[in-house]
């Protein structure tokens, strides 16, 4: 719902209004009783959203993101080399020691 300003002619009190488009225009001032207000035009809106969604990430370069898929193949790669030496057994040691 738009936020439309009105302005009365009779004493010249300026308001805002939030109201839905299908709502009649408001004639009578809530000042002076008076019916001479009159709905001003608007601006519009100060910024128009585009696209599927609203972040930061949805507009990065296309060098950022390529290097980005790199960083994250290489964090994969490193967790499974990781998680493949902890899975070693209770009688297994990567370590043979001589006393």
């Amino acid at each position: 719902m738009p936020t439309y300003d009105y302005e009365c002619d009779a004493c010249g009190h300026t308001f805002e209004l939030f109201q839905a488009m299908s709502d009649p225009v408001k004639r009578k001032c809530p000042e002076c009783k008076k019916s001479k207000l009159r709905r001003l035009f608007g601006t519009g809106a100060a910024i128009v959203f585009k696209g599927s969604g609203f972040y930061q990430t949805d507009y990065r370069s296309e060098s950022y993101k390529k290097g980005a898929e790199k960083a994250k193949k290489a964090a994969e790669s490193k967790k499974k080399s990781s998680d493949k030496s902890s899975k070693s057994g209770p009688g297994e040691s990567s370590s043979n020691k001589s006393d």
